[in-house]
């Protein structure tokens, strides 16, 4: 049985566990986590980089990996406190992101700036609690290969972009999006598709 397991079925254990690791009312690990513990659970491919103001807010109970000539650039926030995250190889996640797990993102994605992509969501149907005590809930995102998801868009928990697809500027993506096309808007919509009987781009 995993340690994680373990933990979860004793709260208090959990509790105690937890403020050792992190902060009371923060998310950002300890440093001591961070700089040994951390770069011992955590894997990170070759060549893979993670610039200096890049925000690593990852927690030994929950993956997280960097693949091969991977790039995390400046300013970005990567948080697995909820849920892993996982980056492929050649992948460039770029400057000002804000990754919250769990979330897999494949290889020879393109992130450009201040894109979000965030697996959790809180609840809020008890009007009788304040929504920041109520439940976290995550639904997975996926990435596949190939993507380019251009500035400003929004990725919610649950959607799945299929491979060599496009996310436009500024776009919110509420719904999957299938392999091999583009999406546009809030809520993002498909707007072409690869036809692979003319090898063509053709709109919808």
């Amino acid at each position: 049985m995993q340690l994680k397991t373990i933990i979860d079925k004793y709260p208090s254990a959990k509790q105690f566990i937890h403020r050792l690791l992190i902060p009371k009312n923060e998310a950002r690990p300890r440093l001591w986590v961070k700089w040994f513990v951390n770069p011992f659970v955590h894997k990170h491919g070759k060549g893979s980089k993670i610039r200096a103001r890049t925000r690593l807010d990852t927690l030994p109970f929950n993956p997280f990996s960097l693949g091969s000539f991977a790039t995390i650039e400046d300013f970005c926030t990567i948080n697995n406190g909820v849920g892993h995250v996982h980056i492929g190889n050649h992948t460039l996640i770029g400057m000002g992101n804000t990754i919250i797990g769990p979330i897999t993102i494949g290889n020879n994605v393109i992130f450009a700036q201040n894109v979000v992509a965030s697996a959790l969501n809180h609840e809020y149907r008890d009007i009788n609690t304040a929504i920041q005590y109520q439940p976290i809930l995550t639904a997975p995102i996926v990435i596949e290969d190939d993507c380019w998801i251009a500035a400003n868009a929004v990725i919610t928990a649950g959607v799945t972009i299929g491979k060599h697809s496009v996310v436009a500027a500024g776009a919110v993506v509420t719904k999957s999006i299938p392999p091999y096309s583009v999406a546009v808007g809030n809520p993002a919509r498909v707007i072409k598709q690869y036809n692979f009987t003319t090898n063509e781009w053709e709109r919808i």
